[in-house]
């Protein structure tokens, strides 16, 4: 799974490298017009090319001619009505991003524990333990490329038409050239789309109150001081448990302390467990998607009541999940 997943900056503060939403708007909107005002080009240079005739001979040379030409431009229209819908795609996944980047690098209050005098509120920032607790969504495994950096080109500059001429021929290796530059757009965004499914921000019991947070607090059975590596979800037995990101099942089944649990795997060194099931329902080996069903809250295993207690580990570390959570809390109202 780590190969699948891209690597990151602290989520706390910096920019990070998803794909802006202005330069691919700019790049989509001149991919559009520009594939609209090639195929009309090509429209009228064909229509121009075909003039009338009077001998019979010339008449069936042009008829010919004029049903080649009419077969082209059929094709130049169905590559711009097939790049559209695509345009449409990648405009609404790059604003989904770009929503998630604003929220990765606005400082957001985290959500706040129940108000007890044993519960201290959860802290308001992401706890930073060292360089393993930060998610890394920029580097990418796969075979070595390279060479110079250099700008991008429109399409039209690869292929510049004659002064105030257009062909068949020229428009169509302009829409490729459009196709192929919309292609390397959309892989790109679907390797940013990947590593935005694996961030375990994700509710993982709708409904749930939070309780006690992550760090040290008084145990409930001991009332010592202890360190609680989660943080505890309160809500009703046989509350559906959801995955709070896509990844792999590790485990699922009894561990000692926390009950009935499922650990799910979301590749460079993140996992998330989910503690006191009083039902477990997937399994070793399951891909889960966000938010699938995995198990139900109980209260298994070391626990005063039926709640889930929710773990976010970096290379086997705890950190704060509610660090994780906040980001994808919605915003607050008023």
């Amino acid at each position: 799974m780590s190969s699948m997943f891209g690597a990151g900056r602290r989520f706390s503060s910096g920019p990070v490298s998803f794909v802006t939403r202005r330069t691919v708007l700019t790049i989509v909107v001149a991919t559009a017009f520009g594939a609209a005002a090639l195929a009309l080009a090509a429209g009228i240079a064909i229509g121009m090319h075909w003039p009338a005739h009077d001998a019979a001979g010339e008449q069936v040379a042009n008829r010919v001619e004029h049903d080649y030409a009419i077969d082209q431009l059929g094709k130049l229209n169905a590559s711009v009505a097939q790049i559209e819908p695509r345009i449409a795609r990648l405009t609404m996944q790059v604003d989904a991003l770009r929503d998630f980047e604003t929220r990765l690098n606005t400082p957001r209050p985290a959500p706040r524990a129940s108000a007890t005098s044993a519960t201290p509120a959860i802290p308001a920032t992401p706890a930073t333990p060292g360089a393993a607790s930060e998610p890394d969504l920029s580097a990418t495994d796969g075979e070595g490329e390279g060479g110079p950096s250099l700008p991008p080109r429109r399409c039209t500059d690869v292929m510049p038409q004659a002064a105030g001429h257009a062909d068949a021929a020229r428009t169509r290796q302009q829409l490729d050239c459009i196709a192929a530059t919309l292609s390397a757009l959309e892989q790109q965004t679907a390797d940013h789309a990947i590593a935005y499914a694996a961030f375990p921000g994700r509710m993982p019991a709708d409904g749930a109150r939070f309780g006690s947070p992550f760090g040290n607090r008084t145990d409930p059975f001991t009332h010592r001081l202890s360190f609680h590596p989660g943080i505890d979800l309160v809500a009703r037995t046989g509350t559906p448990i959801l995955a709070a990101a896509g990844g792999r099942v590790i485990f699922a089944g009894e561990k000692s302390g926390y009950g009935n649990c499922v650990e799910i795997d979301h590749g460079n060194g993140l996992v998330t467990r989910y503690g006191h099931a009083s039902r477990v329902v997937a399994h070793v080996g399951d891909l889960v998607l966000p938010r699938q069903y995995v198990a139900d809250v109980g209260s298994t295993g070391r626990s005063t009541g039926p709640h889930l207690h929710f773990e976010v580990l970096v290379n086997g570390a705890p950190v704060n999940p509610a660090a994780y959570l906040a980001l994808f809390a919605p915003p607050p109202h008023g």
